[in-house]
């Protein structure tokens, strides 16, 4: 499972700036459409493509690792274990 952490990225960066910073300010400046980036800051986004990762990133000057987490699935863990 991909878990997505923009949520947090949005509240470091309003804090940095001391303003709010919502999605669609992120999707006028990235060019994503803005229900793309609800449904990523949702965890519903299991799909998005590589380039709209890479623009979070480079509108965030993060890594993709601070952007994206990537959990153990309950299921592969238990097949995993009964081998």
């Amino acid at each position: 499972m991909i878990r997505y952490h923009l949520k947090h990225l949005i509240a470091d960066l309003e804090l940095k700036l001391g303003q709010r910073v919502s999605l669609k300010e992120i999707s006028e400046k990235t060019g994503i459409h803005l229900s793309t980036l609800s449904r990523i800051a949702n965890q519903k986004a299991a799909n998005t493509t590589i380039g709209n990762l890479e623009k979070i990133c480079l509108f965030f000057d993060c890594s993709i690792g601070d952007l994206v987490e990537i959990l153990p699935d309950q299921e592969g863990i238990s097949q995993k274990q009964a081998k």
